[in-house]
């Protein structure tokens, strides 16, 4: 439930691209503006920068894009999240995040593709989503007891990670938190010995569209069209 849709191939053809970095910064300079230029103490933008570490982005260009997020030096951020709301083909619920300059350039650009896409159309349909905290973890120690550290931390709930999410030889899990308690739930876990991946608001989709194996392909079609455009920075479909 806790994951957001993920498109095949999704990684392997935006670093093609040159998207993967691009909304990897975006995603640095966003956590730096909000929390502060810290990851100690920024658990958004210490998983920001870890996940820039593992897709091989340079070092440089993490340290210049925490400080132009958090406006030290002449540079300062001027990207703002906005959020796009519609039905891919087959009435499938979508949520597409934006991080980008330029609202006014965005919004037609993104109700466009919604347009050209097969049975696509904007629509009214947070409804469908929770709106929630997420942090995805790590454990070295496969009998932690990842439910008891959720209830310390103040999580409302803990499910597991998919397999290929956990390194081989740890425990991974999935903490749903009120948006309120992200960052407090983020620290307790660290205390307690998780490694920290992921710490982010998410819409997570309440129920699933049922799809045959053409359906789905055209719905991920058009969900690959959204994710390549430049300014989108997560898409969230009710769509296994």
């Amino acid at each position: 439930m806790g994951a957001q849709w993920k498109q095949a191939g999704r990684e392997a053809n935006a670093q093609k691209k040159g998207q993967v970095t691009v909304k990897l910064v975006r995603e640095i300079m966003v956590a730096a503006k909000l929390g502060g230029p810290d990851p100690d103490l920024n658990p958004r933008l210490a998983a920001a920068v870890e996940k820039a570490k593992k897709a091989s982005v340079y070092r440089d260009t993490i340290e210049r894009a925490i400080k132009k997020g958090a406006g030290i030096g002449d540079e300062k951020i001027e990207y703002e999240l906005v959020a796009y709301e519609g039905f891919a083909p087959h009435k499938v619920p979508v949520i597409v995040e934006c991080l980008t300059d330029n609202r006014n350039r965005t919004a037609p650009e993104i109700r466009n593709i919604f347009k050209v896409g097969s049975l696509g159309q904007p629509g009214s349909v947070a409804f469908f989503f929770n709106h929630s905290g997420v942090v995805e973890a790590t454990h070295s120690d496969l009998n932690r007891d990842a439910e008891g550290d959720a209830i310390e931390a103040g999580a409302q709930e803990v499910e597991a990670l998919e397999a290929d999410e956990i390194p081989e030889g740890q425990k991974g899990a999935r903490f749903l938190t009120e948006i309120k308690d992200l960052d407090h739930v983020t620290k307790a876990l660290k205390l307690a010995g998780w490694n920290v991946t992921a710490a982010e608001i998410r819409y997570l989709a309440k129920n699933f569209t049922d799809l045959d194996e053409a359906a789905h392909k055209e719905v991920v079609g058009f969900l690959n069209a959204l994710d390549d455009h430049e300014d989108v920075h997560r898409v969230y479909a009710a769509m296994k």
